[in-house]
C-alpha cells in the first residue's frame, strides 16, 4: 500500500509540473511581440552583434512595463539605449564558454567529459524567458546554441548512446512528445521564437534509436505523438488539388503527396532580425513576405543557408525554398511513415492492423513518387524538384541526395550509382563536402557537416560501399582529431578542403561545444575501433534474436514462414516495413517470444544505427 501510495504521489507530482509548463501559448514570453519599438531599436542598433543574444536576454521587470518605459523615455535628452538594455536586461552567456581542455585526453575522453557540460537540468517555468520549459534534462549543442534543437538531437543521441546514456535520450524523447502534445508540433528549438517553424523532422528516427538500444516495448510510449507530428505535416493535405499547395505539403499534378518546408509567418526572424530586415529592404515591399517566408523555411530545413536554395547562389534574395520538394525531407517522412505501421502492428491493439496497413501504403506512395520525382537516371543522383513544373535541380547537387540511402528509398541499383557519384565528386580531404558551390554561406563547400557525414557514410555502407564508408569515416576523424589537438575543441562545422583552415560562412562564427560533432564522433569512432567489436555486436544481435534493420534491408526482405523462429502473423507488418528477421533464442521467456529491434546499437528501425 505504502508503494501504490507513493507511485500516486509521485504521479500528481509530475501532472502538476506538465500543468504548470502547459501554460497557454499567449503567455509565454515573445520578444517581438512584447517589446513592442524596443524590440526592433534593439536589435537594428548592432549593440548585439548576434540578434540571438537579445531574444534570450531575459527581462528584468515585467516586458510591458519595459515597453512603456522606453516610449516615454526614448525622446529624452541624453538617452542611452545601450545603458537603457544594461540596466533592465540579463544577457546570456555561451554553453561551455569556461569549459578548459585537459590535454592528456582523448578526443573521445573529452566528449564524454562535455555530456554534463552541455546538459541542462528539466527547466522551471519562467515567464520572462523566451525559453519554453522542458520537463526532463536534455543537451543543447553549445555555444550561442542554449536550447534544445530538433535535428541536432538525433546525432546528438548516437553519442549518448555510444556513452551508456539511454536515459538521457528517453528525457530528450520525452520533451520532444511534450512538445508535440502542448504546442502541436517539434520545434526549431525550445525558443518562443521558434514556434512557427519545425526542423527536419527526426523524430521517428530516435524513437529508432532508442528502441535499438533498448526494445520495442520501449518505443510504444511515442506511438500518440509520432502520429500527432505527422499530421502536423501533412496539416491541408485533403484539401488539395493536383498542382496545389497548403502549408508543409505539396500535391503534384499526378495526384502524389510529397512535402515541403515552410514557416508560418512572413516576416524577419527575431534570432536574425538585423540581417533579415537589411536584406528585406532591398526588396519592393510585394516581394518582403515572400523572401521571409522563404527565409523562414530554410531555417526549417536546418541548411540555413546554403546555394541548394538559391536560384542564384551568390543572392539570397533568390531563395526558392518553398517551391521545392526536398529529397531528404521526403525520406524522413516516410521513415516516420514505416515506424508508425511497424508500431501498430507490434502493439496489436482492437484497430492498430488498419492503422499499419494505412501507413506503410502512406509510406510506399510516398517513395514511388519521390524516387519519380527526383531520382536523374542519366547523371545517377537525387535531387530536390521544383514540385510545380516537375523541373529537378540538377545545377546544384548536394549530399541530401544521401537521405534515400540512409532511410532505405533507393533501390540497389540506384545506392550503387549514387555512391559512386559521392565518391568522385564530394568526397575530400577532410570527409564530403556539403555542396560543389562555394558562395560564403556556411552549408556550401569548403564546409563539412557532422550529421551529412554520417547519413553519407551509412547510407554507401547500406547499399554495399563498407569500403567508401571507412575511407570517409577516416578521413573525417582524423580531421576532428587534428582540429581538436590543436584547439582543444570540437567544433559545429570543419572546411574539409584546407584541413588547416577553420570553417567560416554564414550569419554568425562557427561555434564549439558541439553536441552532433560529439554524437557522431563518438559513433565512428566505435565503428571503427575494431572488426573484432562489430563481430561481436553482430553475434550479439543474433544471439537476442531482434528484428533488424527497417530502414536499410534494400532490397526488402521477408519474415520467415515458421512459427518456430519466433515469428508470427501479428509480426507480419513489420516486414511490409521492409524489415529483416532473426529468431529470439529458444531459450528465451515465451514473452520475449515477439519480435524486437534490436539491443544492439548495430541496427535498428527507421533512422537507427546500421550494420556494416
Amino acid at each position: 500500500m505504502k508503494k501504490g501510495r507513493a507511485a500516486l504521489v509521485v504521479l500528481a507530482a509530475c501532472a502538476a509540473f506538465a500543468c504548470r509548463l502547459a501554460s497557454p501559448a499567449a503567455a509565454r514570453y515573445d520578444p517581438s511581440r512584447d517589446l513592442g519599438a524596443l524590440f526592433q531599436a534593439v536589435q537594428l542598433s548592432g549593440m548585439f552583434a548576434d540578434s540571438k543574444t537579445f531574444v534570450d536576454a531575459r527581462p528584468l521587470l515585467p516586458p510591458a512595463e519595459l515597453a512603456a518605459r522606453y516610449a516615454s523615455a526614448r525622446d529624452s535628452a541624453g538617452f542611452s539605449l545601450r545603458a537603457f538594455v544594461a540596466q533592465d536586461f540579463e544577457v546570456p552567456r555561451a554553453v561551455g564558454a569556461d569549459v578548459r581542455t585537459d590535454p592528456s585526453r582523448t578526443m573521445e575522453q573529452h566528449i564524454r567529459n562535455l555530456w554534463p557540460v552541455l546538459t541542462r537540468p528539466p527547466d522551471t517555468p519562467d515567464a520572462r524567458s523566451s525559453l519554453i520549459p522542458l520537463p526532463e534534462a536534455y543537451v543543447v549543442p553549445g555555444g550561442r546554441f542554449r536550447e534544445v534543437y530538433y535535428w541536432d538531437s538525433y546525432f546528438t543521441m548516437l553519442g549518448l548512446i555510444e556513452s551508456g546514456r539511454t536515459d538521457l535520450v528517453r528525457g530528450m524523447l520525452d520533451n520532444f512528445a511534450y512538445l508535440v502534445k502542448t504546442v502541436g508540433h517539434v520545434p526549431n528549438g525550445n525558443r518562443t521564437y521558434y514556434l512557427s517553424r519545425s526542423q527536419p523532422p527526426f523524430f521517428a528516427a530516435m524513437v529508432g534509436l532508442y528502441a535499438a538500444a533498448t526494445d520495442t516495448t520501449q518505443a510504444l510510449r511515442y506511438l500518440d505523438a509520432l502520429e500527432a507530428e505527422h499530421a502536423f505535416w501533412m496539416t491541408g493535405a485533403e484539401r488539395l488539388g493536383p498542382g496545389e499547395a497548403y502549408r508543409r505539403v505539396v500535391r503534384l499534378v499526378d495526384g502524389s503527396l510529397l512535402n515541403r518546408y515552410w514557416d508560418d509567418r512572413a516576416e524577419p526572424r527575431p534570432e536574425s532580425y538585423r540581417q533579415d530586415y537589411d536584406l528585406g529592404q532591398g526588396l519592393s515591399p510585394e516581394r518582403r513576405g515572400a523572401f521571409y517566408r522563404n527565409v523562414r523555411a530554410t531555417a526549417e530545413s536546418g541548411w540555413d543557408f546554403s546555394s541548394r536554395w538559391l536560384r542564384d547562389p551568390r543572392d539570397l534574395r533568390t531563395l526558392e525554398t518553398v517551391d521545392l520538394v526536398p529529397v531528404d525531407l521526403n525520406s524522413l517522412l516516410y521513415c516516420a511513415e514505416r515506424t508508425i505501421a511497424a508500431l501498430r502492428a507490434f502493439r496489436t491493439r482492437e484497430g492498430d492492423g488498419q492503422v499499419a496497413q494505412r501507413f506503410a501504403a502512406a509510406a510506399e506512395r510516398r517513395r514511388a513518387a519521390l524516387l519519380a520525382l527526383t531520382y536523374d537516371a542519366h547523371s545517377g543522383f537525387f535531387y530536390d524538384a521544383r514540385w510545380r513544373s516537375g523541373e529537378r535541380v540538377t545545377d546544384r547537387p548536394t549530399l541530401a541526395a544521401a537521405a534515400p540511402l540512409y532511410f532505405g528509398l533507393a533501390t540497389p541499383e540506384q545506392g550503387r550509382v549514387v555512391a559512386a557519384r559521392l565518391e568522385r565528386d564530394f568526397l575530400k580531404p577532410g570527409g564530403f563536402v556539403t555542396t560543389l558551390i562555394n558562395s560564403g554561406q556556411q552549408w556550401d563547400a569548403p564546409n563539412g557537416w557532422p550529421p551529412l557525414q554520417w547519413l553519407v557514410i551509412e547510407g554507401v555502407r547500406r547499399y554495399g560501399r563498407p569500403d567508401l564508408a571507412a575511407a570517409a569515416s577516416a578521413r573525417w576523424l582524423a580531421l576532428n582529431r587534428r582540429t581538436y589537438r590543436a584547439t582543444g575543441r570540437m567544433m559545429e562545422k570543419y572546411d574539409v578542403l584546407d584541413l588547416r583552415r577553420r570553417a567560416g560562412g554564414g550569419e554568425y562564427p562557427t561555434q564549439d561545444g558541439f553536441g552532433w560533432t560529439n554524437g557522431v564522433a563518438l559513433s565512428l569512432a566505435a565503428r571503427d575501433a575494431s572488426g573484432v567489436r562489430r563481430k561481436h555486436r553482430r553475434r550479439a544481435a543474433r544471439t537476442r534474436g531482434m528484428l533488424v534493420a527497417c530502414p536499410t534491408c534494400a532490397p526488402r526482405s521477408k519474415p520467415p514462414s515458421d512459427p518456430s523462429t519466433g515469428s508470427s502473423a501479428k509480426c507480419a507488418p513489420w516486414a511490409s516495413a521492409g524489415c529483416s528477421w532473426r529468431p529470439r533464442s529458444p531459450t528465451a521467456p515465451s514473452s520475449s517470444s515477439r519480435c524486437f529491434p534490436p539491443s544492439s546499437r548495430l541496427r535498428s528501425m527507421p533512422g537507427g544505427s546500421s550494420a556494416s
